[in-house]
């Protein structure tokens, strides 16, 4: 009896699962993902649809399908994001990776897998009312006149090519510089120079000469004519639905000028930016680049206008603050809200 009751036993034990739940559950197939190529593209008339006039694509942005990313390329604004599975995904751009100003379109469902050679058109628009696509107007004193330059017309050429190079399309830089004009000039003027050239872009750089004018430094708690002079510009911009891009004021040349000068301009240049961030305006960091750039005396043709190799530092200056996302102008605010009410000063003058 007892040899019977103890095969019994050890015949049940074996039949039992092991402590754990059971045997391994085998895993299933791979689940089969897909690539989605997406085309970010500037829909310059706002009807959503990529027409055969619209050149100019956005490169680096991150373009997301399903909580999965990938960057737009230069040029032709195409991305490619894997790893997507089968099925209907809306598609959606980062906004930290997008350039100031530009605002994604509400886009319907895409399906994945696409169609052979298929590209989801993903449209972002500029909140630039009547103005035309793809023109800017450089506004300023001498340095944006060009004085000093042999090759170019200073800066303003050199961002054209450096807007169609990496955008695509065509790109019209109108020069409205005055040599020996100072900031308060430029506030008198730029009313009339808006109206008069209605465009989608507004490039300021002024404030160089009003060291001949104002050499105390200014200061958050005074009144500041050429802050207050550059916060009018960019407010006169904004209610025109032209797009402001002020650029911090670029270093004198240290060999004929003395260095009280330098640290009145830079002074100034965190006042600017503080300005920027307080009016929603993009910031071209000239200065910074001119500094980082090292050897400043190399860089101009006489005292205060830059030779050709410092009029590239600007144009780059203003590439950047156009067409990258403001993290990579190295300032800490986000996307520019164009038209929230203004901080600080009034338009009225």
């Amino acid at each position: 009896m007892r040899a019977r009751l103890r095969l019994f036993i050890l015949i049940t034990a074996a039949g039992l699962p092991g402590c754990g739940g059971g045997s391994p559950t085998s895993p299933g197939p791979p689940v089969q993902t897909y690539p989605v190529t997406a085309v970010v593209f500037y829909d310059e008339n706002g009807n959503g649809v990529l027409d055969a006039t619209e050149a100019v694509r956005l490169p680096e942005v991150d373009v997301d399908v399903s909580g999965h990313v990938g960057r737009s390329e230069k040029l032709t604004g195409r991305a490619v994001v894997s790893g997507v599975p089968a099925g209907s995904y809306a598609v959606s751009l980062k906004m930290p990776s997008m350039p100031p100003f530009y605002a994604p379109a509400t886009l319907p469902p895409i399906t994945v897998p696409q169609a052979a050679g298929a590209e989801a058109d993903v449209p972002v628009t500029l909140p630039i009312g009547d103005n035309p696509p793809n023109t800017y107007l450089a506004f300023g004193d001498s340095i944006t006149v060009g004085e000093g330059s042999h090759s170019t017309d200073g800066y303003r050429s050199v961002v054209e090519e450096l807007l169609a190079q990496n955008m695509g399309g065509r790109h019209r830089v109108i020069g409205d510089g005055i040599s020996g004009s100072k900031s308060e000039q430029g506030a008198d003027r730029i009313e009339a120079s808006l109206r008069r050239n209605h465009t989608a872009y507004l490039l300021i750089l002024y404030g160089t000469n009003d060291w001949n004018k104002n050499k105390s430094p200014c200061t958050l708690a005074s009144p500041c004519p050429t802050i207050d002079n550059l916060r009018f510009m960019i407010q006169v911009a904004k209610a025109a639905h032209t797009m402001p891009v002020i650029s911090t004021i670029i270093p004198s040349n240290p060999s004929f000028n003395p260095p009280e000068r330098n640290e009145w301009v830079a002074g100034m240049n965190e006042l600017i930016k503080a300005m920027a961030r307080q009016e929603g305006a993009a910031l071209a960091d000239s200065y910074g680049a001119f500094t980082k750039a090292g050897n400043l005396p190399s860089l101009f043709f006489d005292h205060v206008h830059p030779n050709d190799a410092g009029y590239q530092l600007i144009a780059g200056a203003f590439f950047i603050a156009i067409a990258r996302p403001p993290v990579a102008t190295g300032s800490r605010w986000g996307v520019p809200s164009l038209f929230l009410a203004p901080v600080g000063a009034s338009a009225d003058r």
